[in-house]
């Protein structure tokens, strides 16, 4: 039976790329901009600050993705907000909602607001710009910059040889969208973008987030990202690199470990070789499974605290008694949580 390939993860990708990288992002996308934003002064993220204010509980879910603070070298002080939207899918009421977005955060922080939108679907002709109510007399609306990627989709060789490291992103969306319903492609794909994490010397740092940015967006079926991890963990011994947390290192070990073990003691128990490799393969299943189920648990563990900060203890034992399913689900709702309480509700 083929396996499929589970949904892809486009929006917290995005946003864990724009946070730890905001310049690269405007100099590959927006680079008028990035010409006219004074980066002696170092861009405040402001999300947190406007999920405080309850920003998030707008109609319809109108929540910006990315708000940063910056300043501009336009012979005055002035000091603006950029409102960041990563668009996956085609919505014909994105010009309307970047209107909302644009009034909502002026009103909410008295400061100019730049929108910015990035359009991330597969319609290469739909390129939504500005939205307008002309009436006599008035004149009510918004123009703002957009980004298109699949305008980069025939441009792979300028894509693998920028050090931008959205470049990389880029490819790994449209490689994303490419391979998504065959499990074979998207793993040679997400192998090749992970090789390529060393091809351009960047720091540690910066190969750990975008480590997370590709296992978010390109989700392998289990089968194929149990070999995967594998394959990460012989990477990592050859580039003398930690990719895996230490904590997940050992669940993975563990897990491959036990159903090991579980599957000699059932094989023996039987006393026949085919009890013996029956029993070893249900035992590395189980293992397998185990192993999935702590990793999952420490990374989901690792993003919610990147997210919310240091978990309560209540928050952490559920994590260690839930099943794979339960942290799965949990996973799902990080994104467009605001809350621990909208995580786990």
């Amino acid at each position: 039976m083929p396996y499929a390939a589970p949904a892809a993860r486009y929006d917290s990708p995005w946003k864990a790329a724009i946070a730890h990288a905001f310049r690269d992002f405007t100099a590959f996308f927006f680079p008028e901009l990035h010409a006219q934003i004074d980066w002696s002064k170092r861009p405040r993220f402001r999300d947190k600050e406007l999920r405080r204010s309850g920003f998030g509980d707008a109609p319809a879910g109108m929540v910006a993705d990315n708000l940063v603070e910056v300043w501009l070298r336009d012979g005055t002080v002035k000091c603006v907000l950029v409102h960041i939207e990563v668009q996956a899918q085609r919505n014909a009421l994105l010009a309307r909602r970047m209107l909302d977005y644009n009034y909502r955060i002026f009103k909410e922080h008295g400061k100019p607001v730049i929108s910015l939108v990035l359009l991330a679907d597969e319609d290469l002709n739909w390129r939504p710009h500005a939205f307008h109510n002309k009436l006599p007399g008035t004149v009510m609306g918004i123009s703002f910059s957009t980004a298109k990627l699949l305008d980069y989709a025939g441009r792979i060789g300028m894509l693998k040889a920028s050090h931008n490291p959205f470049a990389w992103v880029v490819q790994a969306h449209l490689l994303t969208m490419a391979a998504r319903h065959d499990p074979d492609a998207l793993y040679a794909a997400k192998w090749q973008l992970t090789t390529q994490l060393y091809e351009h010397r960047w720091s540690r740092k910066r190969i750990l987030v975008l480590f997370d940015v590709i296992n978010w967006m390109m989700v392998l079926p289990e089968p194929y990202q149990d070999r995967y991890w594998q394959a990460i963990l012989q990477l990592e011994e050859e580039r003398k690199m930690k990719w895996i947390s230490p904590l997940e290192q050992s669940f993975i070990e563990k897990g491959l470990q036990r159903g090991l073990e579980q599957g000699l003691e059932q094989g023996l128990e039987q006393g026949l070789e085919q009890g013996l490799e029956q029993g070893l393969e249900q035992g590395l299943e189980q293992g397998l499974a185990q192993g999935r189920k702590e990793g999952a648990a420490a990374l989901l563990e690792r993003l919610l605290t990147r997210r919310f900060g240091p978990l309560p203890r209540t928050v952490r034992n559920k994590l260690a008694e839930a099943d794979l399913a339960h942290i799965e689900a949990w996973g799902d709702a990080l994104p467009e949580a605001r809350s621990l309480k909208q995580v786990f509700g």
